[in-house]
């Protein structure tokens, strides 16, 4: 629009001088020492204006050789950035694809010239890791960190997850122990201990780890008391005497103590070690809160105490759950210690009725030869395969 402005102006310009020379072309003379020029005004004007855009056309085109070099550059540049932007892109959507040789290449090559090269970089490690490439990894996460220092906790993490992936165990908690120093609350880092920790089974230092994990909420709900139940149940298992077991116990939180699991691993535990009294006592304060079935399992396994004493009071759970498989073949049990033949066949043949299971196959099979029905207990042992 400015242009067409301009062309219709020098137009009108034109129009108008034309029709002025026409009627009057003027006279100039210029003199100077010997020498003199004749002139009308009219050509004299063209000249000047013929002169000034020569002028202006030279001065322009000395501006341009002068500057380029740096438009050369520029332009290069401009290029170089084009082209990395198109490699990039390429070379993501080939790691999302899985052709990790395609986006090593594509994403190394381009990373000079990217305006993020630490995209560059980490995407580059991450497939140089599908393609087993140790040393290309590390370099290319050296890399990342030289590009953008400030960067350090997100090239730290990317190191400490790939290190993990691979099995790096020991070289994973060297780099996780620093990102914990950098960012203590960071809560892939926690996860990311918490990962290896379990790795390593290392259930001490889950254990310290622990309230981390609640704090910052990187466990809730059920897995947190999943997470937790696993946990202490690896603590019992490492405890080396009984008084270490039973600290261990008392270390565990207060509403974990409550889960009838992991109550009954630790009652076991108790039993292996000889602390059966203890366990008995536990399992009947617990039974007489809430009845569970694995611990009136193991409590009918428990070998402590009068057998008669215990039968009654785990009898006393039949009214409200005789159905319980688990809870039949406990009091059958009990009744076997106590001699009681005839109620211990009842109870274990109630237990088989309601789920056929190969221990009370077993416990059935022995009673009925000592009963010296042995045909009937051949095809029981037959039945259980």
């Amino acid at each position: 629009m400015r242009f067409l402005f301009a062309a219709l102006l020098a137009l009108t310009a034109g129009v108008g001088l034309t029709l002025l020379a026409q009627q009057d072309p003027g006279y100039v003379l210029l003199s100077y020492r010997a020498w003199s020029v004749e002139s009308s005004l009219t050509v004299l004007l063209v000249a000047l204006l013929m002169a000034f855009i020569l002028l202006h056309l030279a001065l322009r085109l000395l501006w341009g050789l002068w500057h380029l070099p740096l438009s050369l550059l520029q332009w290069r540049r401009d290029w170089r950035q084009r082209r990395a932007h198109r490699l990039t892109n390429r070379g993501l959507i080939a790691l999302a694809e899985g052709h990790w040789e395609q986006a090593e290449k594509a994403l190394a090559k381009a990373a000079d010239a990217s305006e993020m090269p630490l995209i560059n970089y980490l995407g580059a490690a991450r497939a140089a890791q599908k393609l087993d490439r140790a040393q290309s990894r590390d370099r290319y996460l050296a890399q990342a960190y030289q590009s953008m220092p400030e960067a350090k906790l997100a090239v730290g993490l990317t190191q400490a997850d790939l290190q993990l992936a691979q099995g790096e165990l020991e070289q994973a908690l060297a780099s996780l122990r620093e990102l914990r120093r950098l960012a203590p609350r960071h809560l892939y880092v926690l996860h990311l201990l918490k990962k290896l920790y379990e790795r390593l089974q290392s259930w001490e230092d889950l254990r310290q780890l622990l309230p981390e994990l609640r704090r910052h909420h990187v466990l809730e709900g059920e897995a947190l008391i999943a997470f937790e139940l696993k946990l202490y149940r690896q603590l019992l298992l490492q405890a080396n005497d009984l008084n270490g077991l039973q600290g261990c116990w008392k270390g565990a939180p207060k509403g974990l103590r409550q889960e009838p699991e992991l109550l009954r691993h630790y009652a076991a535990l108790l039993m292996e070690q000889g602390a059966g009294a203890e366990a008995n006592a536990l399992l009947e304060e617990q039974l007489k809160k809430h009845y569970h079935p694995a611990l009136a399992r193991l409590y009918g396994a428990l070998d402590y105490g009068d057998p008669n004493q215990r039968l009654a009071f785990l009898e006393r759970w039949l009214q409200d759950h005789g159905e319980d498989p688990e809870l039949l073949l406990a009091v059958g049990r009990l009744s076997l210690r106590d001699k009681l033949w005839g109620k211990a066949r009842n109870y274990l043949e109630a237990s088989l009725g309601r789920e056929a299971r190969q221990e009370t196959r077993r416990e059935l099979a022995e009673l009925l030869i000592h009963l010296g029905e042995k045909e009937q207990a051949l095809t029981l042992y037959r039945q259980g395969g």
